[in-house]
Order: C-alpha cells, then structure tokens, then sequence
C-alpha cells in the first residue's frame, strides 16, 4: 500500500511539472484590437529557450523581417528566431531577449507562466518596469 501511494504522489509531482511547462506553440493577438496575430513555438536547445514564428496571419506567408538588423535582415517572418537565450530561474524565464519583427527592436525579456495555458511574456529596455506585456495562449 505504501508503494501505491509513493507512485501516486510521483505521478502527481510528474504530471504537475509537465503540465507547467512553458514548451509548445502559443498565440498571440494583437494589444489593440485582440485580433491573432501569430504561433510561436517555444522549444529548449542545451539548457536555453528560443521561440520562433511557426504562423503568421497579420502578413503574407512570404514577408521577411525588413526593419531586423544583421543576420535576420530580410530573413522570413516564418522561422524567424524572436526569443533567444533565455533560463530558467524558479518561476520564471528570464535573461535573454525579445525581437518585435514589425519594428525590429530588441529588448531584455522574462516569461512566466500565469496559468497553464497562458504566458506572461514582458519585453523592456533597462530596467522591467519600462515595457511591455503581453500574455500568449497556448494553442490547443
């Protein structure tokens, strides 16, 4: 009876973890007028997380990042690398940045997970209280 219950409380630990992932594909919408605006997929390369566009409905299939500098100019919006090198850190992922691919800047950003199926992500410049938030949700 003792082992039914350690592996109870196992799974309940795994599934818990796993279902607080931040790894998948997310929407996003448009601050404005709420509209979906992409799908980015969030994955994990050695011990960094990247997210790229997987799906854009705001711009044709074929538009490229025209106003991104070095390497991603004029590369496609589609696959285009937007959230680079960011760490785990307790509750949330932070350390890395954030690219706009509609203005080409770059900012520091942070993610954290609100609720399972949404995602706190904050760009800023400097310090986090100059910026912006936005939440994504998970694609189901």
């Amino acid at each position: 009876m003792k082992r039914f219950y350690f592996l109870a409380i196992l799974f309940a630990i795994v599934s818990q973890s796993q279902a607080q992932s931040i790894l998948g594909q997310w929407e996003t919408y448009d601050d404005k007028t709420n509209e979906k605006k992409a799908i980015i997929e969030i994955y994990k390369q050695e011990d960094a997380y990247f997210a790229k566009i997987v799906k854009n409905f705001v711009r044709d299939e074929d538009a490229v990042c025209e106003k991104c500098e070095g390497d991603k100019k004029n590369h496609p919006i589609i696959g285009l690398v937007i959230i680079e090198n960011l760490k785990e850190n307790k509750d949330e992922f932070d350390g890395g940045t954030i690219l706009d691919p509609e203005s080409g800047d770059i900012y520091k950003c942070y993610l954290k997970l609100v609720e399972n199926n949404k995602l706190k992500v904050r760009g800023f410049i400097g310090f986090s209280l100059l910026g912006r938030t936005q939440y994504w949700l998970r694609k189901e």
